[in-house]
C-alpha cells in the first residue's frame, strides 16, 4: 500500500501552488488566473497568487455556480496522486451540503431538449413556412387591394415582372 502521508516540513506555501498540489486546478497558471479573477478567498479575504496559506486556513473557491469551502490540513509543494492530494484539505459540512443540494437540483431539473415540442422542421415544413413568408411579403408589396375593383373583375392582376 502506498504511503499517503504528506510532507510537513513546510510552514507556509503560496496559495496558487497549494491549489495546484491539492488538485483543484490542473496547472498553476489556471490557479493563478482564478485567483486573479477574485474567485478565491482565504480566511474571508480575497487572495492574491502570492498569498501564503498555512494549516488551519479556510479557503473558499467559486468553481462555476458552486462555492467550495475547505480547511487546509497540510501543505505540499509538489503535485502527487489524488489520495495524497485529498489529505491536504478537509471540506466543510456546509460546502458538502451545498454540493449535494446542487447535484440534486441538477438531477431534478428539466431537460432543455424536452421543451422543444416537435423538434427541427422537416423539409416540407420549411417549404410551408417559406411559402407563408413569401406570400406575406408579396401581399405587403402591392398598394392596391384585391377588394378594389378596377373594372376588370374576371382577370386577376398579372404576377411577376410587367411586360413592355
Amino acid at each position: 500500500m502506498a504511503d499517503l502521508s504528506f510532507p510537513t516540513f513546510m510552514d507556509r506555501l503560496r496559495i496558487d501552488k497549494w491549489l495546484w498540489a491539492a488538485r483543484f486546478f490542473k496547472t498553476r497558471s489556471l490557479a493563478a488566473d482564478e485567483i486573479g479573477k477574485n474567485r478565491i478567498q482565504v480566511n474571508g479575504e480575497v487572495a492574491k497568487a502570492s498569498r501564503e496559506v498555512k494549516a488551519g486556513d479556510t479557503v473558499a473557491m467559486r468553481l462555476g455556480p458552486l462555492t467550495r469551502t475547505v480547511t487546509v490540513r497540510g501543505l505540499s509543494g509538489q503535485r502527487g496522486p489524488a489520495p495524497v492530494a485529498q489529505q491536504l484539505y478537509e471540506e466543510t459540512p456546509e460546502s458538502l451540503a451545498a454540493q449535494a443540494a446542487f447535484r440534486e437540483q441538477r438531477r431534478m431539473g428539466s431537460e432543455p431538449a424536452l421543451a422543444i415540442e416537435q423538434g427541427r422542421p422537416t423539409k416540407r415544413d420549411r417549404r410551408e413556412i417559406d411559402g407563408v413568408r413569401h406570400q406575406a411579403e408579396w401581399d405587403n408589396r402591392w398598394s392596391a387591394s384585391i377588394d378594389e375593383s378596377n373594372g376588370d373583375d374576371d382577370h386577376p392582376p398579372p404576377r411577376g415582372r410587367p411586360q413592355r
